[in-house]
């Protein structure tokens, strides 16, 4: 069976390793290169390092919407497209080119969480699980029909970062068990989504990551772990700006003034919140590196 894959981040190395295994990878596209730390250099995406490792044919068109890109693509005559964290739309003509259309694997349970950002919306609402989807792509933004799936638990001091990991497994397994399906001559059956429950994971912008003492500290907690690796949650603490890399809930009620700190130690900085206390566990201050707590104390003596 010929595949071509299309996929961008870390999120879909695993995926793709799973379909080399199963299948012939035609062809892999991916997004093309991006500068990247601190000199800015372009930098190839994580999907591109492991086809050139494993000599695959690299492509990386700023768009599908060309013909040509479109022709090109229907001449390598894939069998099945699969896509995970591409970051480009597939328009109507390319999802018809493959006999076995379009698949797409997602990070949740759909229709819950359907956008870009699912993992981190899935945490930052508190939900208790999520998962991958494996879906038959259609025109809509992740509406197609779901083929399989797999649910997952969210733990409580869970990370996107953490989450992320794991889900970039599951998604190989899922990936795996539907390429088998396919190749056995018994296809995974696809079923309609649900219209109820449909919830949309909107992009993450940079300026959410600011934290407002006014609001609860279980909100405040999931939005840092929401936020951490990226952008990290970041807060006004003692007159100066400081990212929180981690954090826990010790107090559901407060007395105390939103923002005001009600206890500092090596174990935590405590802050009152709208409602509840919310522990700074690791800190970063401005140009600085990522600290515990108690360092950070030592290194602001005269503010605490």
């Amino acid at each position: 069976m010929r595949i071509v894959f299309a996929g961008t981040p870390e999120f879909a190395v695993p995926s793709l390793r799973a379909a080399c295994e199963r299948a012939d990878v035609v062809a892999v596209y991916t997004q093309p290169d991006r500068p990247a730390g601190r000199g800015r250099a372009l930098t190839p995406s994580p999907v591109k390092q492991e086809a050139l490792q494993r000599g695959i044919d690299v492509r990386q068109p700023e768009t599908l919407r060309d013909p040509e890109v479109q022709a090109q693509l229907r001449a390598l005559e894939p069998d099945l497209i699969v896509t995970a964290a591409y970051g480009l739309i597939l328009p109507k003509k390319v999802l018809k080119i493959p006999f076995h259309g379009c698949w797409n694997l997602h990070g949740s349970l759909l229709p819950r969480w359907r956008g870009a950002a699912p993992i981190q919306r899935a945490i930052e609402a508190g939900d208790a699980e999520t998962g991958v989807c494996l879906m038959q792509m259609a025109a809509g933004l992740d509406t197609g029909p779901v083929l399989l799936s797999e649910a997952t638990a969210i733990a409580a001091d869970e990370t996107s970062g953490e989450l992320y990991e794991r889900l970039a497994d599951i998604a190989a397994r899922v990936l795996a068990q539907g390429l088998e399906l396919l190749e056995a001559g018994s296809p995974p059956l696809p079923h309609p989504q649900p219209e109820a429950g449909v919830t949309h994971a909107a992009k993450i912008e940079k300026a959410e990551a600011r934290l407002d003492w006014n609001q609860p500290a279980e909100v405040l907690a999931r939005k840092v772990r929401a936020f951490q690796p990226w952008p990290v949650a970041e807060a006004t603490l003692a007159g100066e700006r400081v990212r929180i890399h981690a954090a826990k809930v010790v107090a559901v009620t407060s007395d105390a003034e939103a923002g005001s700190v009600i206890a500092a130690s090596r174990d935590g900085i405590d802050i009152a919140c709208g409602a509840g206390v919310l522990r700074l566990l690791v800190l970063q201050r401005e140009g600085g590196r990522t600290v515990s707590a108690g360092d950070y104390l030592n290194a602001r003596r005269d503010a605490f």
